[in-house]
């Protein structure tokens, strides 16, 4: 084990500053207070820029707000630490041990929405720098923090800095998983719109990356639906006037490892209504979250299999849509699989729209990056049996050239991301911050 740059202060000044960071409820409120995502964001991203000046980086805040950066160093060469700020709504309150917004430290964790995905491992990354900078290392490459707020979305952030910025030598998102992500899938979101019903009213789902855990339904049906969950043996809350079906909660990328709610109420509901939204869920889609049933199997070696998940579904009087978040294999054609799910939904009586798309993302093994990352991660850890992975998350490190996603949940690390009581254990944010710091100054001040 090397010597760390990392000390007591900088373990303590990072706990403090997540703790600050997690106070801001930094959920999509898009255009609240003439702000591009709403007020929280706004203010968690001049809260952060603020602290990292009074660290002595040079700052910069988008006039807009769509983003923001901090920087110091020295060179031509440019290292970016691609974070963001934003986070996934809190869930069910009542799932929660602890307020999600009020970051606490209990039983060797630290608590909180965003403390794992991603203030948690931003700030690891940034006090990491902050002690290269108490230990007098002169930096041979600017190091430039950008702060995105859209990531739990759109990606409007990076977008817009892509468009008016620097493009960096290399770098990486600390919002993924040790030891390091070189290839990420393909994310595909989409809407299927489709015909209202004047006896259906349902509004279910929350995000287009997390498997729902919850859907409900209320109406002359009430009865009869209950009956056919009991049939098909699956658990839900009822009341008076609503049911509520029950299913376990996972990010889209993981989506097979969850239990899609959503898909539980619409086979429940369509053995009484005849709808093309309850149609294609129950028919085309089912409970496979590989998309088996319309797909085929879509598999490669770099990457696995592909995720489907039905994120979203509304069904009113006037219209009806269905939301889905489709992760594809790097070597699927995205095109083909389009085409069949275009003409699936037509069968079933909806209209395609793609919502959003975000190429995969590939770094060679032997590249200086991916070595480099690799050798401080095994030096670090002694771990030399885990190997680079693929992975069906979205990071930031795909909007550049040259980045991977590296860190900071460990092979072993329950990852609780967005879901109820978001969780990191301490040790691991300090052996993060001690890894994070070994590899910067690696790769931009030996």
């Amino acid at each position: 084990m090397e010597t760390s740059f990392i000390q007591a202060q900088h373990q303590e000044a990072c706990v403090e500053a997540i703790k600050e960071l997690v106070a801001f409820p930094s959920v999509l409120h898009e255009g609240q207070n003439q702000t591009p995502f709403g007020q929280a964001i706004q203010d968690v991203l001049e809260h952060t820029l603020a602290m990292t000046e009074k660290m002595g980086f040079t700052t910069y805040l988008d006039p807009e707000g769509y983003y923001g950066y901090a920087e110091i160093g020295q060179g031509k060469d440019l290292l970016a630490v691609l974070c963001h700020l934003d986070v996934v709504p809190a869930g069910d309150l009542k799932q929660w041990n602890t307020p999600p917004f009020e970051a606490v430290v209990k039983d060797g964790f630290l608590i909180g929405r965003g403390v794992q995905d991603d203030k948690g491992p931003s700030m690891a990354a940034l006090f990491a720098v902050k002690a290269l900078m108490d230990a007098g290392v002169t930096f041979t490459k600017r190091i430039r923090f950008i702060f995105g707020t859209d990531e739990e979305t759109l990606w409007r952030c990076m977008n817009r800095y892509n468009q008016l910025e620097e493009v960096a030598t290399m770098g990486f998102a600390p919002d993924s998983s040790f030891p390091l992500t070189y290839a990420e899938k393909g994310l595909l979101q989409a809407k299927l719109h489709g015909p209202g019903h004047p006896c259906l009213s349902i509004e279910a789902g929350t995000a287009y990356n997390v498997v729902p855990a919850k859907a409900s339904y209320s109406g002359h049906l009430l009865a009869g639906v209950m009956a056919e969950l009991d049939q098909l043996g699956f658990d839900y809350e009822s009341n008076d006037d609503q049911v509520t079906v029950l299913g376990i909660s996972r990010h889209a990328k993981d989506a097979a490892e969850g239990v899609n709610a959503i898909v539980r109420l619409a086979k429940a509901l369509d053995k009484f209504e005849d709808h093309p939204t309850l149609n294609f869920i129950v028919n085309a889609i089912g409970e496979d979250a590989t998309g088996f049933k319309l797909f085929g199997d879509v598999t490669d070696e770099p990457s696995g299999t592909l995720s489907f998940n039905i994120a979203g579904l509304t069904i009113n009087a006037k219209k009806s849509e269905i939301r889905l978040d489709i992760r594809i294999p790097v070597t699927a054609d995205k095109e083909k699989l389009v085409a069949t799910l275009q003409a699936k939904a037509q069968e079933c009586g909806l209209t395609y729209e793609e919502f959003d798309y975000l190429a995969s993302l590939y770094v060679p093994l032997d590249s200086q990056l991916v070595s480099t990352l690799m050798s401080v991660y095994q030096d670090k850890t002694g771990d030399m049996d885990s190997q680079p992975i693929s992975s069906g998350g979205a990071t930031f490190a795909r909007t550049m050239p040259n980045c991977v996603a590296f860190g900071a949940c460990f092979p072993d690390t329950e990852q609780t991301e967005h879901q109820e009581n978001e969780r990191m254990p301490l040790e691991d944010l300090y052996k993060t911050m001690d890894i994070y710091a070994e590899a910067i100054y690696r790769l931009a001040a030996e």
